[in-house]
């Protein structure tokens, strides 16, 4: 092989491989759009065992990412468990996935939240980024065919009668 050929051969791996570093750095995670479908995961629960999105089947999940330390979160949750308690009826599953890394705190403030929906552990915030998950809190409301039916951003009021309305509607459809 001639000089001038292992040079070309050089050069064109070298931006080959340029191309390439930069297309990974720029697929970054996209956050999910309504329609979607939702990706499943298996997390460890807060109190024992593993928490996966299938384990809901059909029902309508209102899946809600939090952590312990943001403000928003916190002021949300008091309203969080009274939802959860209202949807449990019609058949509708609320979820959270905590992304914090404190264990310990995690379990006092559930505790003392008196929180009774099941809640995964995502400390690394894989599932989070899956998601596109970014902001806290972040939730999804999934309906029966497992797709992002709405995606709302920042504190929510549970008790607001629009919400309450669009999820038992969408838990009352057959078949999505």
């Amino acid at each position: 092989m001639s000089k001038t050929n292992a040079v070309k051969i050089l050069a064109l791996l070298l931006i080959l491989g340029g191309a390439a570093i930069v297309a990974l750095r720029l697929r970054q995670p996209r956050p999910l759009d309504v329609g979607e479908r939702a990706p499943d995961f298996t997390l460890p629960a807060l109190t024992r065992g593993s928490l996966s999105l299938h384990d809901f089947g059909r029902q309508v999940v209102v899946l809600n990412f939090w952590t312990t330390w943001c403000p928003p979160c916190v002021e949300e949750t008091p309203g969080l468990e009274k939802f959860a308690e209202q949807m449990r009826l019609e058949g509708v599953a609320v979820v959270g996935v905590s992304v914090d890394q404190d264990v310990e705190a995690l379990q006092t403030f559930a505790a003392q939240q008196h929180l009774s929906f099941p809640i995964g552990r995502d400390p690394d915030q894989s599932v989070a980024n899956r998601y596109g998950t970014f902001l806290f809190p972040e939730t999804y409301i999934i309906d029966q065919d497992g797709r992002v039916a709405e995606k709302l951003i920042g504190a929510v009021d549970w008790q607001d009668p629009r919400i309450i309305t669009f999820v038992q509607e969408l838990a009352r459809k057959v078949g999505g």
